[in-house]
């Protein structure tokens, strides 16, 4: 569940989008939240995910796909690439909790620089061919909406498995956080 995102500014598509992005980042930073660094690597579902594992993941696939955005694809037939790609998801011995939210952030920042830099929205590129896209011209705004939707897939992903951790789902995070403000429950009762 993303936070509360503000409704964009008249005609401030660039941002409405971006804070989009963030909220289901957000979601992904949330669900590492107070668990240590062997909690936030175990995998309690039958799924091989861990939370850290998932935050890496949506990281290195975001930057990956600003790469791509910006001119700079890597050749998804390319063994290296595929490395890659899989292991975005194993929390390697140098992934802490720690670095992998700095990561985060660093690449969101890169990612929002990158498209408030962009003459447009309508600005394209070139998607490669892979097992799963034919490929193609897009749209950098069909390449956030791409990021949301990815990021949006794994933050639930996370919401799953964090709950099966410790017992703490996606709206206990939220308000422990301090994402939003514990509601006012007593509107709710006759």
């Amino acid at each position: 569940m993303p936070t509360v995102v503000e409704p964009e500014k008249p005609g401030d598509e660039r941002g409405a989008l971006l804070a989009y992005l963030d909220a289901q980042r957000g979601g992904l930073r949330r669900a590492v939240y107070g668990l240590s660094q062997e909690q936030a690597v175990s995998t309690p579902t039958p799924s091989v995910l861990s939370v850290a594992g998932l935050l890496k993941h949506v990281t290195v696939g975001e930057r990956g796909w600003v790469d791509t955005m910006s001119g700079h694809p890597a050749d998804p037939r390319d063994p290296a690439t595929r490395r890659n790609w899989e292991d975005s998801f194993v929390v390697g011995p140098g992934d802490t909790v720690a670095s992998l939210l700095v990561l985060s952030d660093e690449v969101g920042r890169h990612t929002e620089a990158v498209v408030a830099a962009l003459p447009s929205l309508d600005t394209t590129f070139e998607q490669p061919a892979a097992p799963w896209d034919r490929g193609g011209t897009r749209s950098w705004r069909w390449g956030l909406l791409h990021l949301i939707e990815e990021t949006a897939r794994h933050a639930g992903h996370a919401d799953i498995i964090r709950e099966a951790v410790d017992g703490k789902d996606a709206f206990t995070l939220v308000f422990e956080t301090g994402a939003a403000p514990e509601p006012d429950w007593s509107m709710l009762q006759e």
